[in-house]
């Protein structure tokens, strides 16, 4: 076992070092190899490789692993309404929001988590307390529910569609129509896992956009969502011929978002609002823009941004 000193027994003498600690650890010898490169091997004193030919009577030392580093808790991040049953939060670009596709720390759950707030056990356990979610790389608010009764209480008004919620957005160029509603199913890519398009055998899916500025190279836009299919606000401007500002998944120009120093796509989640899941009483909540999308706006307005 880890931590403890093997002697070699003469049967093993003249033998690779590699094999004769499988051996005697009772583990396949990938593992055992793998001790060598974290160093935790030593035979009389001395580290040696895994080809190493012991002797009998060696004395080898296996020392303790060292414990997994723990992966590193994100940051508290804000909470702009908070009672017993929810909490609105404001998740900060850049933050998954709980585990999945390839990621399994450092989520949104994990900083909750270690803010101390309750959060309501659901259908998965990676998921306790999420009711609705934002890409990664959007920001802006979503609602937790931090017992189980606001959980089936919140579910049920996304069921019936009357939780209200509003997007900011930068898209690329200037929309024909200033005003429109978009109805159209949205299906996952049949190529690309990892991304999502409008198709008529897709789940229904239903944005009202406003254009609110025109800036030239782009606008910015409103976007009120009937449905929440995953990535629909990036989909449906991307279907119309005008995707969100950064947004390389969906064809945003890189040039535009290099100009106007976008890391991420420009999408925000502005406004939420929804009826309390227990007291029923109506709770609104609006999210200022975060800095790097301020500044995108800043420059937009630069009559000198070239491109």
């Amino acid at each position: 076992m880890a931590g403890s000193r093997l002697t070699v027994p003469p049967s093993a003498d003249g033998t690779r070092i590699d094999r004769v600690l499988a051996l005697l650890l009772a583990e396949p010898r990938a593992r055992s190899q793998a001790r060598f490169d974290r160093g935790e091997i030593t035979v009389d004193g001395t580290r040696v490789g895994k080809s190493h030919r012991v002797r009998s009577g060696d004395t080898i030392v296996v020392a303790q692993a060292a414990p997994p580093a723990a992966a590193p808790v994100p940051p508290p991040v804000p909470v702009r309404y908070e009672d017993d049953d929810v909490a609105v939060i404001a998740k900060p670009a850049d933050l998954v929001v709980h585990p999945g596709s390839g990621v399994t720390t450092g989520t949104l759950v994990d900083a909750l988590r270690a803010m101390g707030m309750p959060l309501a056990p659901g259908d998965d356990p990676d998921r306790p307390g999420i009711v609705h979610r934002l890409d990664r790389g959007t920001s802006g608010l979503l609602v937790i529910a931090k017992t189980v009764r606001a959980l089936h209480g919140l579910r049920a008004q996304f069921d019936a569609r009357s939780v209200s919620r509003r997007y900011w957005a930068l898209v690329d160029g200037v929309p024909e129509t200033t005003e429109a509603v978009i109805d159209a199913p949205i299906a996952r890519h049949p190529q690309d896992r990892s991304r999502f398009q409008t198709a008529k055998d897709g789940r229904p899916a239903r944005s009202h956009y406003v254009v609110r500025a025109a800036y030239g190279q782009a606008s910015r836009v409103e976007v009120r969502l009937a449905t929440g299919r995953t990535h629909q606000v990036r989909v449906h401007m991307a279907a119309l011929g005008h995707p969100v500002c950064g947004d390389r998944a969906y064809g945003a120009s890189a040039q535009l978002a290099g100009a106007l120093g976008l890391e991420r796509p420009a999408l925000h989640a502005e406004h939420l609002g929804f009826a309390h899941p227990v007291g029923g009483a109506r709770i609104e909540v609006d999210e200022p823009l975060p800095d790097d999308l301020l500044a995108a706006v800043a420059r937009l307005s630069e009559s000198d941004l070239t491109l």
